[in-house]
Parts: C-alpha cells; structure tokens; sequence
C-alpha cells in the first residue's frame, strides 16, 4: 500500500482476514500484518483470530513489549474510521428455559426408588455376612 494513507471502515478492514492477507485494527490504526505472521511469537492464529473487529483491548491485554508496540510503524496503511466500529452493546443473555420446581420432586423420587433397592440389598447381604460369620 505504499504511500496510500487513508481511512478504512471496519468492513473494509474485515475483507483481510486471511493468510494471505491479514489486518488488524489496534488503536484506531489499520495495520497490516500478512508478512508478520510467520514471526509472531504467539502464532498466526492469534492474529487471524483478532481480525474484523477492534483488537486493541487483545494487543493490550497481552502486555507487548515496548519493542513490539514499536514495530507496529512497519504494517501501519491507515486509520480506522471511528464512526464504522460498532458501539459496545448490552449483554443479552441467551433465553433459559424456566426452573420448574416439580421436576426438582420428580428427580428425588426417581434417586429413592434407585436408592431404597440398593440399600436393603446392601442391608440383605450386610445381614446375612455377619450371621454367616457366627
């Protein structure tokens, strides 16, 4: 991209998401890190994994090196178009089905009538070892 600065939307930037063409966006800058790949320290995946999206809070949370926060001039091609990146959205969190308090009931009388048996077996044989033994 050479001398070709500009400002990228967040749909343009998620177009290059692959080996062979792979960008970040990591504080509002577009970087391009297809030739770094083989080189990153924590694999391709890592990177591959952080594109479409902004992955600043993924860069920071790593705690990079002053040297490799550095080497980022090398694949920057532009800034990031603030106004394309999402805003956070709420957490929904997925639909549960409703706890039903009868089945709690339904669950303990199922383990009694495993249970019950299994004792007065164990009562049976208990009984008959120690009469056995006299």
């Amino acid at each position: 991209m050479g001398g070709d600065r500009k400002s990228y939307t967040l749909g343009e930037v998620s177009q290059h998401n692959h080996r062979h063409d792979c960008w970040l966006v990591i504080g509002g800058k577009v970087y391009d890190v297809t030739k770094f790949l083989e080189d990153h320290p924590g694999g391709d995946e890592v990177l591959l994994s952080a594109t479409g999206k902004d992955a600043t809070e993924d860069f920071e949370d790593i705690g990079h090196s002053t040297t490799a926060k550095a080497m980022l001039d090398e694949f920057y091609v532009g800034d990031m178009d603030s106004s394309s990146i999402p805003t956070k959205f709420k957490y929904k969190p997925p639909k549960q089905p409703h706890y039903n308090q009868d089945k709690t009931a339904e669950f303990i009388i199922r383990t009694l009538q495993f249970l019950v048996p299994l004792i007065i077996l164990g009562v049976a044989v208990g009984i008959r070892f120690y009469t056995k033994s006299k």
